[in-house]
């Protein structure tokens, strides 16, 4: 059976996130969408949060579950002996960081490859860091996130909805 991980910390999940996944649905047995956790890194939303936010948004998807991790991405893929990591590209900058990303994984756990999926020309732009800035300023989120995302997003940033 073949398994993908889909690592990210969806802070807060996109319509680009859920396009590639969508598009990994049919090439995998599963897809497991992992929300990555480091106590390190100042998040917006818990990590259940945007666990919950992922779950909602991809219940469709038989195929498709989500996880929590803490650690080493390879660590997780290891313990559930998956061999695929997926990541996203959105322009030729994340390329280099995709890269090396893909080096580091492969020197830590010699069996998994790196899969890169190109963001959809209409989500190539999308990115949660961009979202959290547009909602700061009260900017409109339709087409970015998911609709059930957008009353959220404001209230954890107490603006008005």
């Amino acid at each position: 059976m073949a398994t993908a991980v889909y690592p990210g910390s969806f802070d807060p999940i996109t319509l680009g996130h859920i396009d590639i996944i969508k598009r990994l649905t049919p090439l995998y047995d599963e897809v497991v969408v992992l929300v990555s956790y480091s106590p390190h890194k100042n998040y917006l939303f818990t990590a259940e949060e945007r666990k919950e936010f992922l779950r909602s948004n991809l219940l469709d998807l038989k195929n498709v579950r989500v996880d929590v991790h803490q650690g080493l991405t390879v660590d997780y893929l290891k313990k559930i002996k998956a061999k695929v990591i997926v990541r996203g590209l959105r322009a030729v900058v994340d390329f280099e960081y995709e890269m090396a990303m893909a080096s580091m994984n492969k020197k830590l756990f010699p069996d998994i490859e790196t899969a890169l999926f190109f963001a959809s020309p209409d989500c190539y732009y999308i990115s949660s860091r961009a979202i959290k800035e547009i909602a700061r300023y009260g900017g409109n989120l339709n087409g970015l996130v998911p609709p059930n995302i957008q009353p959220i997003l404001l209230e954890k940033l107490k603006l008005p909805t």
